[in-house]
């Protein structure tokens, strides 16, 4: 089995252009023009001291990744968390997750918040799986709902 290196990057490193491209294309085909407007929102505040944007890397290749940015002074906002399409189904949204949460909290963050789309139930799993409090009711049909909003203490 490859290591897996976790590196910290901005989201514009040429590392993670495929990543952010196969997001990009995702958002756009699941929400149309307003998933492309998603993605074009400014980069630069998953950047420290307030935010972080991560790239696991196996043999050189940037195989999943994700972001957080300060919500605020206690709460931090994960955001654009996604895995290589030919990497999926092996546990690495999970681990960005996991590696996003260690980061937030040595940045001194308390609290996660995150929103995923209503047409994501890979997501929606995923952060019921990793210990997320649903903000909904997950009973809800999520096309009524919009945006599906979790949080977590991380201290």
């Amino acid at each position: 089995m490859t290591t897996l290196e976790v590196r910290r990057v901005r989201q514009s490193d040429p590392d993670a252009a495929q990543l952010v491209a196969e997001l990009t294309y995702e958002y756009t085909t699941r929400y149309g023009p307003r998933g492309a407007e998603e993605m074009q929102r400014p980069a630069d505040v998953f950047e420290p001291p307030h935010g972080q944007f991560l790239l696991l890397m196996e043999a050189g290749e940037a195989v999943a990744g994700g972001a957080f940015k300060r919500l605020d002074d206690e709460t931090a906002e994960l955001k654009r968390i996604w895995t290589h399409s030919r990497h999926r189904r092996r546990g690495l949204a999970r681990r960005v997750v996991e590696e996003l949460e260690k980061e937030a909290r040595a940045f001194g963050y308390r609290r996660l918040y995150l929103t995923t789309g209503p047409r994501q139930p890979e997501a929606k799993a995923l952060y019921l799986a990793t210990g997320y409090t649903p903000l909904f009711d997950v009973e809800t049909d999520p096309l009524t709902i919009g945006p599906l909003a979790f949080d977590k203490a991380i201290h």
